[in-house]
């Protein structure tokens, strides 16, 4: 027996259950194999586009080389934040130092959101999806009680169905957590790699432009 098993076969709130189950599971595989190829692309082209970048004669080029390396536009915010000004603003208050540190806080928050885009799909599931399939359990074993209420005698064959099938939905609950929360784990520590790269290449740009003007 599985899911789609239940879902045909039990009453609303079980299948509606096993159809939950089925989603999380699905949504969750879907966002884990998405990211790890996001996340491989992303960490190949860090590490190749920051060492391009250091190799460009000057800060143009270094942006047009970014162009060609920089496939999921990681570095390419971050340089482009440094370029713009709004003089007569609050933003070109201060020096250029502190010009420089909020508009790269703010470029680098925007590619970590990119970066992290998901992980609360994947935290969410593994949380709240073995207490889907408990529920799910507790039914099947109302409804097997209530069997045997009604029939007045115990019998091992009214029993062992209705049980089975409901321990199915734990089964079924912590089958859809643990990918979910071993991909989110995994995930996380490349993000937080890939994360500290950028980090480094803002500090290494914001000082890099400071020396270079007032």
């Amino acid at each position: 027996m599985n899911l789609l098993d239940l879902f045909t076969r039990g009453d609303a709130l079980s299948g509606a259950v096993a159809l939950v189950l089925l989603l999380m599971s699905v949504g969750s595989w879907v966002v884990i194999l998405w990211k790890a190829w996001l996340l491989h692309r992303a960490h190949t082209d860090v590490a190749r586009s920051t060492a391009a970048f250091w190799q460009a004669p000057s800060l143009t080029d270094a942006l047009r080389t970014l162009q060609a390396f920089d496939r999921e536009a990681l570095l390419i915010p971050l340089v482009e934040a440094t370029q713009t000004q709004t003089p007569g603003t609050l933003a070109a208050a201060g020096d250029r130092s502190q010009q420089l540190t909020r508009v790269l806080r703010d470029a680098l928050h925007g590619v970590l959101r990119k970066l992290q885009s998901g992980q609360v799909l994947l935290a969410t599931v593994g949380a709240i999806a073995p207490f889907v399939g408990l529920l799910g359990t507790v039914w099947g074993i109302y409804h097997a009680l209530i069997g045997i209420a009604g029939a007045g005698q115990v019998h091992i064959d009214k029993i062992a169905g209705p049980v089975g099938e409901s321990l199915i939905m734990t089964a079924a609950g912590l089958a859809v957590a643990i990918p979910a929360v071993l991909g989110y784990n995994m995930l996380g520590r490349v993000i937080g790699r890939i994360e500290a790269d950028l980090e480094g290449f803002a500090r290494d740009l914001r000082e890099l432009l400071v020396t270079e003007q007032p």
